[in-house]
């Protein structure tokens, strides 16, 4: 769908050079420059979700000059043929354009989705968020913190634990990585048990959020981070507890609730406008970043969203 007057330009990409067993290295990625004929092809194909400008449009829906969200390539030029997915952005002078690939996109409605569908919240619950810092924890922790509950989340550093405490206003929050003992951690944090725990790593952080389950409690499986591109995940041992306790665990996805996402918008966009919501992104310069940045997020280097900016508007 993408495309401009029929010339050719230098297309910078991002490819992989074949499969990958186990977590990525920056040597199983090269850059690329290329040629490129702004002209439609025959086929086209996506591979991360971007923010990108309509060059050219043969759709009626889309026109050149409009902003857009959906799966782009890992380059400076993308030819888009499946539309159905696309997302309009009404640029807002008060909302940066890269906030619909966190805040305002896939990370913050899973945040939504997940906290209100799945995690049925009550006010003055306790609610503990894994990898809170990241692109979808820390608007799970904001938002249940507005809506009146007790919220406590883990990270994988002081300056992150610092973040959440100080920048986005959860009650407590600790580094896993500094706990020998995470069923010892979660008790110490939560003394009278958790409510809602929002998981977003999985094993040895579920196992022990499982010990720690009130009556009645929910899990929201949103992600596994400590399991991705293992080729044997680890078990998960406390599952009994899901019985006695009568928890229950749910796993989702955001495109279940895609009907909620007009409210979604309207009201993450007005908290963030008024200041009740604050969101990082960890932002890197030019596409030749990114391969390094895929790699950072295996080893939690991160700080908030990762975004690549490929250009300037």
């Amino acid at each position: 769908m993408i495309a401009g007057e029929e010339e050719k330009v230098e297309n910078k990409q991002v490819i992989f050079k074949g499969y990958i067993d186990g977590v990525p290295k920056e040597t199983d990625m090269e850059l690329k420059l290329t040629k490129i004929e702004l002209k439609l092809p025959t086929q086209a194909q996506g591979t991360s979700f971007g923010v990108s400008k309509v060059i050219f449009s043969d759709n009626p829906n889309f026109k050149a000059g409009d902003f857009i969200s959906g799966f782009t390539g890992w380059e400076e030029y993308s030819f888009i043929h499946k539309t159905d997915q696309l997302r309009k952005i009404q640029p807002d002078h008060q909302i940066p354009l890269s906030f619909h690939l966190g805040l305002l996109g896939m990370p913050g409605f899973t945040a939504y989705a997940g906290f209100y569908e799945v995690c049925s919240p009550s006010k003055g619950e306790y609610v503990f968020v894994s990898a809170a810092s990241g692109a979808v924890g820390q608007l799970v922790g904001q938002l249940a913190k507005l809506h009146g509950c007790y919220v406590v989340g883990s990270a994988g550093s002081k300056e992150k634990v610092d973040l959440l405490k100080n920048k986005l206003g959860f009650d407590e929050a600790f580094n896993y990585k500094e706990e020998l003992d995470l069923d010892a951690a979660l008790k110490r944090y939560f003394p009278q048990g958790i409510d809602i725990y929002f998981d977003n790593v999985g094993g040895d952080m579920l196992d022990a959020a499982l010990l720690n389950m009130r009556i009645h409690g929910r899990i929201a499986l949103c992600g596994m981070v400590s399991q991705n591109s293992l080729s044997n995940p680890q078990g998960i041992h406390n599952l009994y507890n899901l019985i006695t306790k009568r928890v229950r665990m749910q796993g989702f996805l955001q495109s279940d609730y895609l009907h909620l996402y007009p409210r979604f918008l309207e009201h993450v966009s007005s908290y963030y406008k008024q200041g009740k919501i604050f969101y990082v992104e960890d932002m890197n310069e030019g596409l030749e970043s990114a391969p390094a940045a895929l790699v950072g997020l295996f080893y939690g280097k991160n700080v908030g969203k990762q975004v690549i900016r490929v250009a300037h508007e």
